[in-house]
């Protein structure tokens, strides 16, 4: 019986498995062949993964005490360079690996390091003994340079490897520190993956926010901006976070016209905790979280102890005033679309994973809790009328929320507000039940829906973002058009229906739009949107439900003057005329994500100040017939079609052109 049971399995897969068949990884060459496991994958996010790991060494010598400078190079063929005026890597021989110098030994061995105790760093961001080393392992060339002892040393490697011994290059009387220059390797990466400028401004700018006492230098090789990001910039904030804050913040209008804000460090040496909250009147929030100056964007214990703070310390307040109802407030009513910054410095702190997304130390959460909890309560009775207003604000807050929960145990009674409460997850809904009025911003991407979300008025305006170009139904059969998860999104939304299913008249919104980058491929993603509206809702279309937005391209500086322009076309015709004879300075917007939310708001959200086109389609079926067939001809599964009108038009854009 047994005999029979194995025969009836799968045919054996051919070769031998024995002693043989076991491979060793030695060095680096685990991170080469599995470099998810190290930086969370080969996409972008990972490539520029790298440049934090080495930019959060140099921060650790800066939060130890050690170095007050640190500079952050882009360079062309995307050699990034970070020097700091620290102690330098030690380049003594190591007593466990003869013939290996300690600098050797930390680029080329994963778990080494000199982080695993507090003998060098009473707090740091590097834990693991992993960063470099990875650094090194997916660089395709890294040299090192350390000066140390009043000498210059430089060793080179290539994909975790020495390319040749540590050599002593002189005396270096006025220099100290370390130099980190790396190219990501493109046998990892490919050759689409680059390092974006914008990013990397931000990535070093925020480090500077986050310990007051160093200075952050950053340069850009002109060939490689393409963006607004500056050539070069120094970053130095004396106030951290509340600096940061209030930069963030603007001039928008808060509960409490002060910032809640401080510093504070932890008994017997445990490390230290900053923070900066304000609550905007209109704001979906804004939480940045770091441990060592690693951001953590998932949060962790020391968001949980922050937040405690601040819930327990509003329900105090409200007890000393005599207010009983704050006894419901709940952490989402506090914290809920607020703007806010937490950073705290541990010794070992631990992680979810070696991409350090989620800070999972115990213990931060009560000394977290603890070191704002006396300063909060401060806050809210020193001035009793900032503390009143402040309460005040999150108990509208909680109105709402226990208001929306009765309305929601009322409509799961029938089957058609049950329907109703089917949303999508990632939906930002406005707060008006009311269609009348209300409009629903499909946009690109979840920068520009972050964006969206901070610039909307939040009773009359919600927004789906969707992830890249969408399925172009023209050319899919109905089972892909079912199976597409950015669809079903769209049309759980909308709430109305599809085809023969379609019923305007249960549409959740007064107006769909579309909002997307004023560019090429923000109109392709525009016209794939007007595609399936055209074919799975045309009855919306034909109503005047559809619009489009209209974002800017460029915005024009001269003086005190500035304006946006739609396209080229606007541009030159406001250079021609609002800007005659001036000199102009002119920025581009690469996307809605890279426009502020103010800047966003204004241009192509807020009805009073901005341009829609609205979507139609003709009453009479046979003009209704011919935009049928030119959508098929234009979007089917024809390309030879799109080919011919390409040819039949092509003169026509080429004079249109030498119109504009």
């Amino acid at each position: 019986m047994a005999d029979d049971l194995f025969a009836s399995g799968p045919s054996p897969v051919s070769g031998t498995y024995d002693a043989s068949s076991i491979e060793v990884l030695e060095g680096l060459e685990p991170v080469r062949r599995r470099p998810g496991m190290y930086i969370g994958g080969v996409d972008e996010r990972a490539y520029h993964h790298l440049a934090a790991e080495v930019l959060d060494n140099a921060m650790d010598e800066a939060v130890a005490g050690h170095a007050s400078r640190i500079d952050v190079t882009l360079g062309a063929g995307d050699r990034l360079t970070i020097v700091d005026n620290g102690r330098g890597i030690p380049v003594d021989p190591h007593p466990k690996y003869p013939g290996k110098s300690a600098l050797e030994v930390i680029l080329t061995t994963l778990h080494s390091g000199g982080k695993f105790s507090d003998k060098a760093y009473a707090t740091s961001g590097g834990l693991h003994g992993v960063g470099v080393s990875v650094v090194n392992a997916l660089s395709s060339d890294t040299v090192i340079e350390v000066a140390r002892g009043k000498e210059l040393y430089r060793q080179t490697f290539a994909r975790g490897h020495p390319t040749a011994p540590l050599e002593k290059i002189g005396p270096a009387p006025n220099r100290r520190g370390t130099s980190v220059a790396f190219t990501p390797d493109i046998e990892i990466f490919g050759t689409a993956a680059h390092f974006k400028p914008g990013r990397l401004y931000r990535l070093a700018r925020s480090k500077a926010y986050l310990y007051a006492g160093v200075e952050i230098r950053w340069r850009c090789d002109p060939s490689v901006i393409g963006d607004d990001t500056p050539a070069e910039a120094v970053f130095q904030f004396p106030g951290g976070l509340s600096d940061h804050l209030r930069e963030q913040v603007g001039a928008r209008e808060c509960a409490t016209a002060d910032f809640f804000s401080g510093r504070q460090d932890f008994p017997n040496g445990q490390g230290s905790v900053e923070w900066a909250v304000a609550w905007p009147l209109w704001s979906d929030g804004s939480y940045s979280y770091y441990c060592n100056t690693i951001p953590t964007p998932d949060g962790g214990t020391h968001e949980h102890g922050l937040r405690g703070a601040i819930v327990k310390g509003l329900r105090g307040f409200a007890d000393l005033i005599g207010q009983k109802k704050a006894k419901d407030l709940a952490p989402e009513d506090v914290m809920t679309g607020s703007e806010l910054m937490l950073s705290v410095f541990i010794r070992d702190p631990q992680f979810q994973s070696q991409t350090k997304d989620r800070l999972t130390s115990p213990e931060a959460a009560a000394l977290v809790e603890k070191a704002v909890r006396d300063y909060f309560d401060h806050f809210l009775s020193d001035n009793m009328d900032r503390g009143k207003a402040l309460l005040g604000y999150v108990l509208d807050r909680m109105d709402e929320r226990l208001r929306r929960k009765a309305e929601r145990e009322v409509k799961r009674k029938t089957a058609t507000s049950a329907r109703k409460l089917r949303l999508p997850g990632k939906l930002t809904d406005c707060a008006n039940d009311d269609p009348k009025g209300t409009e629903i911003f499909i946009v690109e991407g979840d920068s520009a829906g972050g964006s969206a979300k901070q610039a909307r008025d939040r009773k009359t305006q919600a927004i789906l973002p969707i992830r890249g170009k969408i399925l172009n139904v023209a050319s899919a059969n109905a089972a892909k058009i079912a199976g597409n998860s950015e669809i079903a999104d769209l049309i759980q939304a909308l709430g109305c229906g599809t085809r023969d299913r379609c019923i305007p008249d249960n549409l959740r919104y007064e107006r769909v739009v579309i909002m997307t980058d004023a560019d090429v491929d923000g109109a392709h993603i525009a016209t794939l949107l007007m595609t399936f509206f055209f074919q799975e809702m045309p009855e919306l279309v034909k109503r005047g439900h559809l619009y489009l937005a209209q974002p800017p391209l460029y915005r024009l500086v001269a003086g005190a003057k500035s304006a946006y322009a739609r396209d080229d076309a606007h541009r030159k015709q406001l250079e021609r005329t609002t800007f005659k004879g001036k000199k102009v300075e002119v920025s581009r917007f690469k996307g809605l994500g890279e426009m502020n939310p103010q800047q966003l708001r204004e241009t192509t959200m807020d009805p009073k100040t901005r341009g829609m086109l609205r979507v139609t389609l003709p009453q009479e079926y046979e003009e209704r017939a011919s935009v049928r067939d030119l959508v098929e001809r234009l979007m089917g599964k024809h390309p030879e079609h799109r080919f011919a009108f390409i040819q039949a038009n092509a003169a026509q854009v080429e004079e249109d052109a030498i119109d504009a």
